[in-house]
């Protein structure tokens, strides 16, 4: 496997005879035949910018040994024009290593600007006044790579937020819900809702995988974003008495409503209200990006 290179210009820049060197998604991978016989391979390469069609005709087999449909490969090749198309007529190409390549090169990611997000996430944790409570956040926060995996991760990986930084700004929105929420009704813990909406899908950090294409670590497949946010808080809140600790875990565990709360019930007012704002901004942002059918 090849350490990967900064890819050119991106795909929608691409001209008849330009000369390419860079790394793509490979989204497709089929291996053909030529009117004579000869196998070759029709791919499609992408990245942010757009996709292109691209043919391997010399040594297709031995190429197609290099490389699977999913992965980043390193290409080298030339455009051409076939039937008013842009194909991309490849001379070499491989996998390459994709934890050496920002996956913000072939992902989609978040209009909205992560520095920003970043700080309103710190401004609304310092809202939080329980010693216990604001002691486990400023932890949380403090960790550089969780932080980073905070950062980067979606929400989901085909419906709301399905992009990167999507976790982060998902987790700001439901959490400035809530804090108007504590206004609303002062009779909330809001300290208790405030912590449970920034921690409550702590666990889609460690859900996915960032190459061609969005996919899931053997934590997510098997576990689940719930179970992984609970071993992740369980084993940072170990100083948390039971009585932060337990309601906390209910809320973060319930999140996606009462057939996910232990007991199929919310044991408190905060695990209501933080489902009900939770499916609130995942239902409106799904809205505008998939439509209201």
């Amino acid at each position: 496997m090849r350490s990967a290179e900064p890819t050119q210009a991106g795909v929608s820049t691409l001209r008849p005879g330009q000369e390419v060197r860079g790394v793509f998604a490979c989204v497709r991978k089929d291996r053909l035949t030529t009117r004579t016989g000869s196998p070759y391979l029709a791919l499609e390469l992408r990245d942010r910018t757009g996709s292109i069609q691209a043919r391997v005709f010399r040594n297709a087999d031995a190429y197609a040994g290099r490389f699977e449909r999913g992965q980043l490969v390193d290409v080298r090749g030339a455009v051409e024009r076939f039937r008013d198309e842009l194909v991309l007529e490849v001379a070499e190409i491989g996998a390459v290593d994709e934890l050496a390549v920002d996956p913000a090169q072939f992902l989609p990611t978040a209009y909205r600007d992560l520095d920003e997000l970043d700080g309103f996430l710190e401004h609304l944790a310092r809202e939080v006044h329980d010693r216990g409570y604001r002691s486990l956040l400023d932890q949380l926060l403090g960790d550089r790579e969780l932080r980073a995996a905070w950062r980067r991760a979606p929400c989901t990986r085909a419906g709301h937020h399905a992009y990167l930084g999507g976790l982060l700004e998902h987790t700001v929105a439901v959490t400035t819900l809530a804090s108007e929420l504590c206004q609303l009704h002062p009779r909330l813990n809001s300290d208790l809702l405030l912590t449970a909406a920034i921690t409550h899908d702590l666990g889609r950090t460690k859900e996915f995988t960032y190459g061609a294409e969005l996919g899931l670590t053997e934590e997510g497949r098997l576990l689940g974003h719930l179970v992984i946010g609970e071993r992740i808080l369980s084993e940072r809140a170990s100083a948390l008495d039971a009585d932060r600790k337990l309601p906390l875990l209910h809320c973060v565990l319930s999140h996606h409503g009462p057939s996910s709360a232990p007991g199929g019930r919310f044991a408190c007012p905060e695990a209501l209200a933080l489902y009900r704002l939770n499916a609130l901004d995942a239902g409106v942002k799904e809205a505008f990006e998939h439509g209201l059918g």
